[in-house]
């Protein structure tokens, strides 16, 4: 899932993971990878470490590319089999703008930028409460730069099943995430056309009456009530 520009190249072979890191160096004029946090380049090497990671991760435990957990504690995790939350966050009506706006971009671009990706996984994982793997396929059906390694290993990476010692209590807020990775509110603006006379807060998290004015789909769960069902159920993996 996590994803560079020019992903699709990558996933294609069209350019190598140490193409992009030795024209970073060339573009920054130095010697040595520089993979900080502090630029955009820097975060953007990051990006094609994490691609090459889960290549290895894929090559060292082969039961990742079978559905199965890399965190094994987890296997028993109790998932909805909701078909109809399923198919709203398929076609972006969540009522969550943000994470409409990102699977809208998915299914009108075959692409998405990784911050929206994790957004729209982590509703999918922790919110809805459904299965990663039904996720994990569907974006590798819509993604021009669908890669088997990348893809699983993003989205274990939301489910906290994965190989990144983010536990399971990180749970993204997706209004909050919202307001911090689209604060004008455009990108949700450009993809969800219900909204694009929506400004200030409220495009992040429209009021009820707003919602039913404009005809955008209320929320299908309450994030707090929904946070604390993923809570229960990851502390005491089988159990409700």
């Amino acid at each position: 899932m996590l994803t560079a520009n020019g992903s699709p190249y990558l996933s294609s072979g069209v350019i190598s993971a140490r193409e992009c890191i030795r024209a970073s160096m060339e573009l920054l004029q130095i010697k040595k990878v520089k993979a900080d946090r502090d630029s955009g380049v820097g975060m953007w090497v990051q990006e094609i470490a994490w691609r090459d990671f889960y290549t290895h991760v894929m090559v060292a435990f082969p039961r990742v590319s079978m559905g199965r957990s890399f965190q094994e504690k987890y296997a028993d995790v109790k998932w909805e089999t909701n078909e109809k939350h399923l198919e709203a966050w398929k076609q972006g009506r969540t009522g969550v703008p943000i994470v409409d706006a990102a699977m809208r971009q998915a299914n009108t671009m075959g692409w998405m930028h990784n911050r929206s990706r994790m957004i729209a996984a982590m509703y999918l994982t922790k919110d809805l409460m459904l299965d990663w793997r039904l996720g994990e396929q569907y974006f590798m059906q819509q993604f021009i730069d669908g890669d088997l390694a990348s893809n699983n290993g993003g989205w274990q990476w939301s489910a906290s099943t994965g190989t990144d010692p983010q536990p399971y209590f990180r749970i993204f807020n997706p209004y909050s995430q919202s307001e911090k990775a689209d604060p004008t509110g455009e990108y949700i603006r450009t993809f969800v056309p219900e909204l694009r006379k929506v400004f200030g807060a409220d495009v992040h998290n429209p009021p009820a009456k707003v919602a039913d004015k404009l005809g955008y789909p209320r929320p299908l769960v309450d994030h707090k009530e929904a946070r604390e069902r993923a809570l229960r159920r990851y502390k005491n993996p089988g159990s409700e």
